[in-house]
């Protein structure tokens, strides 16, 4: 039988993760908004070896700026630890990202890296509070055998209801 410490453990568990992976999904349809909603307001960000970013509205611009000419885009994250204590959670987050920009339709830049997050519990649900994006491998794929057109092209963007 599970204690209800235990329990509620599982459940931040659970909300920390939903919050970095709508992190990442908000990215991916361009809704600059649920990436703000997922940001503290005094957030610490770096990404690679850019400058940090500090302020959840200054992350959340500046991510709308480097994703403006994506065509699309598609992050696929692994939630690996969730560490909890009391209202902080700290979480690796494995990451590998597809892109692809207007000005280079045939090219898919991918990246791969890992983010190092702490988020706290605020009035309105988890936040995160400190990001730190460690790339590890980037390169760009530009389909050479037309295996794409084989398969249709690419599409639809949206599931029909």
């Amino acid at each position: 039988m599970r204690t209800a410490a235990e329990i509620e453990a599982g459940l931040d568990r659970a909300e920390v993760a939903d919050v970095l992976y709508r992190y990442a999904s908000c990215i991916d349809t361009r809704d600059i908004d649920g990436v703000r909603a997922t940001l503290a307001d005094d957030l610490w960000a770096r990404y690679g070896n850019a400058d940090p970013i500090v302020g959840g509205d200054t992350v959340a611009d500046w991510i709308d700026e480097a994703t403006r000419e994506c065509v699309w885009q598609h992050h696929l994250l692994s939630v690996y630890h969730v560490d909890l204590a009391a209202d902080q959670a700290s979480a690796l987050v494995y990451h590998t990202s597809h892109q692809v920009f207007r000005a280079s339709a045939e090219t898919v830049h991918v990246l791969v890296g890992r983010y190092h997050n702490q988020l706290r519990r605020e009035a309105d649900g988890w936040k995160i509070s400190r990001l730190l994006f460690e790339i590890r491998w980037g390169e760009r794929r530009v389909d050479a055998t037309g295996y794409l057109a084989e398969v249709g092209g690419p599409g639809p963007q949206v599931c029909p209801r």
